[in-house]
C-alpha cells in the first residue's frame, strides 16, 4: 500500500475525530486540537515555502519573472513571521529577495498589469519589518506607476479613461485586481501613512462593488464572466478584509466597503458545504470542493470575526470549520490539494468544472499562511 496515501487517511481519521471532539467549542478561535495549531501550521507552510525555487505557476522550469502567486505567498510568509515574531524567518525570506537586487534583477516583474505590479507588496512588507530603505524605494515606485499616466505595451484604450478617473490605469474589472491593486496600495500606506495610498484603494474597491456585486452578495469573474468563481471571489474577500483592517473609521468609502463586505460574507455562510469547504463555483453544488478560494474566504471571515465586524455566534463556527478543512488538505509534505489552477475569465460553466485540481500551487499555499497570521493576531 502506498505510504503516502495511509499517512494521509490517517491524518484525514485525526481531523475528524479532533473536529468531532471539540465541537461543544465550535466558536474558539484560540484553542485547536494537535495538528492545527496555526503557529505550527503556517510555520510548515512557510518552511516550505524557503525551500521551494521560483516557480511557474505549476509548469516545468524556472519563471522569467516572479509570478504572482509567489508574491501573495511570500507576503503571506513575511505577515506570518512579522506577528510571530520568527527573525529567523524573515532573513530567510530576506535572503529570498536579495539576489533580485543582483543576478536576479530580470526577475522583478515590470509593473504594467495587476499581476505583476502585486510584487511591490513584498518590497514594502520587507521594508515595514526591516526599515532598509532599498525596499522602500523599490515597493513604493511600483505603487505609484500603478496611479501613473498609462506606459507600455499593455495599454490599452480603457486605460487613458480609468485613469482619467482617478483610477489605476490598470483597471480591467476582474475581481482578482481587488487583491491585487489594493495590497499593493495598502502596504505602501502602510510603509509611508501617507493617506492616498489608502484613498486610492478605497476608491477602486467602491467602484468594483459598485460594478461586480451582486444581489447576493457575490460576484462575477467579470462582466462577460457570469459566474461565481471560488478563487475570483476570494480575491475580493481576502481585499476587502486586508482593506478594511487599514481604513480609518471616518475614511469617506468605508461604509461603502463595510457593506459589500457584510453582504458577502452572509452568503458565503449559506453556501459553505457541510464539510467546512467551498466549492469551485461558490453556488454550484455540483461543482468540486476548492482549498484556495476556501483559505480565502477563511481569511476575510477570521478578521472579520476577530475584528468585531462580524457577530461572533454566528460566524466564528464557520470560520473555525473552514480551519480545520483546510488545515486537512494539507499533506504531509506540506502541500496544499485541491487548488484550481490559474484560471482566465470564460463564459462556460463547464470550463470552470474542468478547471485542473492542482497540489502545491502556491494559490493554495498563500491563504492558509493568511489565515494563520489572522488567527495568531
Amino acid at each position: 500500500m502506498n505510504l503516502a496515501f495511509v499517512k494521509h487517511s490517517l491524518i484525514a481519521a485525526s481531523i475528524l475525530t479532533s473536529s468531532a471532539g471539540l465541537a461543544q467549542n465550535k466558536t474558539d478561535l484560540k484553542n485547536w486540537p494537535k495538528g492545527f495549531d496555526p503557529k505550527e501550521v503556517g510555520q510548515r507552510i512557510a518552511d516550505h515555502f524557503i525551500a521551494t525555487p521560483h516557480t511557474n505557476f505549476g509548469r516545468p522550469g524556472p519563471p522569467k519573472v516572479i509570478t504572482y502567486p509567489e508574491t501573495c505567498t511570500w507576503y503571506g510568509a513575511l505577515k506570518f513571521a512579522g506577528v510571530t515574531h520568527n527573525k529567523a524567518l524573515l532573513d530567510q525570506l530576506e535572503k529570498r529577495f536579495e539576489p533580485l537586487f543582483g543576478n536576479e534583477a530580470k526577475m522583478i516583474p515590470v509593473p504594467d498589469h495587476v499581476d505583476y505590479a502585486v510584487f511591490g507588496s513584498v518590497p514594502l512588507q520587507l521594508y515595514i519589518q526591516t526599515k532598509q530603505q532599498k525596499y522602500l524605494d523599490l515597493g513604493k515606485g511600483i505603487a505609484d506607476k500603478q496611479w501613473g499616466a498609462p506606459e507600455g505595451p499593455r495599454v490599452v484604450a480603457e486605460s487613458h479613461e480609468f485613469y482619467k478617473k482617478g483610477l489605476a490605469w490598470q483597471t480591467r474589472m476582474w475581481i482578482d485586481d481587488m487583491f491585487m491593486i489594493t495590497a499593493l496600495q495598502n502596504q505602501a500606506f502602510q510603509a509611508t501613512g501617507e493617506q492616498k495610498y489608502l484613498d486610492r484603494a478605497a476608491k477602486e474597491m467602491v467602484v468594483y462593488l459598485d460594478s461586480l456585486q451582486k444581489p447576493n452578495g457575490l460576484f462575477y469573474h467579470a462582466p462577460t464572466a457570469p459566474f461565481y468563481w471560488g478563487r475570483g471571489n476570494g480575491w475580493m474577500a481576502a481585499g476587502m478584509a486586508e482593506l478594511l483592517s487599514s481604513l480609518p473609521a471616518k475614511q469617506a468609502d468605508r461604509a461603502r466597503i463595510m457593506k459589500g463586505y457584510k453582504e458577502m460574507m452572509a452568503s458565503l455562510l449559506k453556501y459553505q458545504a457541510p464539510s467546512g469547504m467551498w466549492r469551485q463555483l461558490v453556488d454550484d453544488a455540483e461543482s468540486w470542493e476548492e482549498s484556495s478560494s476556501t483559505g480565502m474566504f477563511t481569511y476575510a471571515m477570521i478578521t472579520g470575526v476577530k475584528k468585531g465586524w462580524l457577530d461572533a455566534k454566528t460566524y466564528a463556527p464557520a470560520a473555525r470549520k473552514a480551519w480545520i478543512a483546510l488545515v486537512g488538505c494539507i499533506d504531509t509534505m506540506g502541500d496544499v490539494r485541491d487548488v484550481c489552477e490559474g484560471t482566465n475569465k470564460n463564459t462556460s460553466r463547464q470550463f470552470y468544472l474542468d478547471r485542473k485540481r492542482l497540489t502545491g500551487d502556491l494559490h493554495g499555499q498563500a491563504p492558509v499562511l493568511w489565515s494563520a497570521t489572522a488567527l495568531l493576531q
